[in-house]
């Protein structure tokens, strides 16, 4: 195995306070991922893109500090800048704080994969690290099979967790039943 196995899981982020460094269109594309998944977003840049200044973020017009990660719950480093990009890893690794380094695997304690979301499911596709262009033609060949009647089918499923939960007093008796009604609307 080359590389690191990930230990693939998915993040509430709502309401948790998450710092982005760097403000061009890398950045963009990662703020834009994280609103969407409901975090606080804090951009800390000397520049940014306009579109930044449209977002629900706080921006932050300078260079990167240290203290920036006061607080934080993960932090992406997304600048062309190597030396600042090494120095967001190295503390965010000294506070044991989550940290990406775009499109540097080695200087990231977790990767984001390719996802395509048809709420409430969100297919996600990792290489590893490997190729984000082999991830992201995956996920869309996978995103093809995912239709509206699958999200309206985890609607209802999750409709009767509640249900599950006071019927059935074991994981496995919950997982049967759940496993049967996916096979009588599926087949």
């Amino acid at each position: 195995m080359d590389g690191p196995r990930y230990y693939m899981a998915c993040l509430d982020l709502t309401g948790r306070s998450v710092l982005v460094v760097g403000g061009g269109r890398v950045a963009l594309e990662k703020v834009e991922g994280l609103l969407a998944s409901g975090a606080d977003v804090t951009v800390v840049a000397p520049q940014v893109v306009p579109e930044l200044t449209r977002l629900a973020v706080t921006l932050v017009r300078r260079g990167y500090r240290s203290e920036d990660l006061d607080g934080r719950f993960l932090v992406v480093a997304a600048t062309s800048t190597t030396s600042v990009n090494r120095r967001v890893f190295r503390d965010a690794e000294a506070r044991a704080q989550l940290c990406n380094v775009v499109d540097v695997p080695e200087l990231c304690s977790f990767i984001l994969p390719a996802v395509h979301r048809h709420d409430p499911i969100a297919v996600a596709v990792s290489t590893g690290g490997a190729s984000p262009a082999l991830a992201q033609r995956l996920r869309d060949e996978i995103a093809a099979v995912v239709r509206p009647e699958h999200a309206d089918l985890a609607r209802r499923l999750r409709a009767l967790r509640p249900f599950a939960q006071s019927h059935f007093a074991t994981y496995e008796e919950r997982k049967a039943y759940f496993a049967g009604l996916v096979a009588e609307a599926l087949g």
